[in-house]
């Protein structure tokens, strides 16, 4: 039994106490012990190994996620998919349509701009040539409360911050490239997608000397306007920095669609006469071509391996649309997944969730439940499929460059959580004597996000493959 590991350690009110090598490296990155959680306990076995203040709600930051694509799988199943359809209400004659052409969404997380390509390329390929009347795209699949998309840290065009939709084309984000030129002393802004509907201005001036905080000097400014926006580049820009990507939500989620639509439309030698609408789909329209997305087993690598808090958003909706009827909201993805955890007799007091993604400061979890949760996942049917979502230590995702060239690289599937103030983990351990361990570890302290927090993150990891 693994419990017999821990025999040196004793119980206080219900809690054991940490492993040495964890309290020194607490005190070395100056977090209390007050401000940690720890849970540990072998898969195989009935009772815990460790337990530490683990019925503490705290702040989980993106390990929540675990919770939201873990009930995706249980409700939708593996293979779930999502469509994106194209409809007309009136016949193509000879390449031109004398009427609309609908988009109609039914929330894709990873419709990206090579995907919306593919659906233009099918359209072509049925003889679509000219679009005679607007651009209709019907999102009400979804419920788009019109909410304030810098709520969470006053950057709303901060690519993390954009909202759920229905039809939400490569996450809302224009990639933007600084490339420097020396030989005529320039700076050049590559756009990626670039939409119809966004205008580049740039004053930057190519400068000399070392990298280091100049790119947060840069003046980057976005101003939406009726048309479509405005992205603005002003200050210096040293050529040691290479080039450097950002990406940046630059108008709203329809117009950003109408705007890439419209470019790869022209690109392939359409022509778009109208201009963009946002409507219900009419009753006489027919579907004449559609896509469907990845399924839910590949989607939530990237929500889980590079924490994609935009994906995450739309899978919630996907449950409370596909659980409690359309159109999907946020409060019916919360009430979808407390009702499937009430369903498998998961009783999380603790548990408050505001949203799926860990962004919101109400959200609230124990160690000890999200430890439960990954017990049980451990002896789900689908367990393979959430094990690979999530990141190996040292080879990819979050961990990538965490426990490399370690004995434990490669022998922990781990989620990482990281937002102010707050540093979690939690996950899959296979320990040096061949156990699987379930390990849950959530600081909440003021600056354990800068660093401190992952040095008790993995001293805990390392003490853990060693003694478990």
């Amino acid at each position: 039994m693994l419990t017999g590991l821990f025999l040196p350690w004793h119980a206080l009110a219900g809690d054991w106490a940490l492993p040495q090598p964890l309290t020194e490296t607490l005190h070395r990155a100056g977090i209390p012990s007050s401000a940690i959680s720890v849970f540990v306990q072998e898969v195989n076995s009935a009772k815990a190994s460790i337990q530490f203040q683990a019925a503490q709600p705290r702040s989980p930051a993106s390990v929540i996620k675990l919770l939201t694509t873990y009930a995706a799988l249980e409700i939708l199943g593996p293979a779930y998919t999502w469509a994106t359809e194209a409809y007309v209400g009136a016949p193509i004659v000879g390449g031109y349509l004398a009427d609309d052409l609908i988009l109609k969404g039914y929330g894709d997380p990873f419709l990206v701009t090579e995907r919306l390509w593919t659906l233009i390329q099918g359209l072509r390929a049925r003889g679509l040539k000219h679009i005679g009347g607007d651009l209709v795209i019907d999102n009400a699949y979804f419920a788009t409360a019109a909410e304030n998309r810098g709520a969470f840290d006053g950057q709303p065009d901060r690519a993390y911050n954009a909202h759920p939709d229905a039809l939400l084309v490569n996450f809302q984000a224009v990639q933007f490239t600084l490339a420097p030129n020396p030989p005529s002393a320039s700076v050049h802004v590559i756009v990626q997608p670039w939409p119809t509907n966004l205008r580049v201005q740039s004053t930057l001036r190519l400068a000399t000397g070392p990298c280091r905080d100049s790119l947060s000097r840069l003046q980057i400014v976005i101003s939406p306007d009726k048309n479509g926006s405005t992205a603005f580049f002003a200050g210096k820009y040293p050529a040691s920095c290479g080039e450097v990507t950002i990406n940046r939500v630059v108008m709203s989620t329809a117009a950003f669609t109408y705007g890439v639509f419209k470019r790869l439309w022209l690109d392939l030698g359409g022509v778009l006469d109208g201009r963009l609408r946002v409507a219900s789909l009419p009753s006489r329209a027919r579907r004449i071509y559609a896509i469907e997305s990845h399924p839910l087993a590949e989607l939530i690598r990237g929500i889980n391996k590079y924490s994609n808090n935009v994906m995450t958003g739309q899978l919630l909706l996907t449950l409370g649309a596909e659980r409690l009827g359309v159109p999907g909201s946020k409060q019916k993805g919360i009430a979808a997944i407390k009702e499937w955890l009430h369903s498998e007799g998961l009783e999380f007091p603790d548990l408050v969730l505001d949203e799926g993604a860990g962004l919101s400061r109400k959200t609230r979890i124990g160690a000890k439940s999200l430890g439960q949760l990954l017990l049980r996942a451990y002896g789900s049917p689908y367990m393979p499929e959430l094990l690979s979502s999530m990141p190996i230590a040292g080879i990819d995702g979050t961990l990538r460059n965490r426990l490399s060239k370690e004995p434990i690289t490669g022998r922990a599937h781990l989620k990482t959580g990281q937002i102010d103030d707050v540093a979690s983990i939690a996950g899959y351990l296979k320990t040096r004597m061949g156990r699987t361990l379930v390990a849950v570890c959530l600081i909440n302290h003021p600056g354990s996000h800068l660093g401190g927090g992952k040095q008790v993150h993995d001293a805990l990891l390392r003490w853990l493959y060693e003694h478990g």
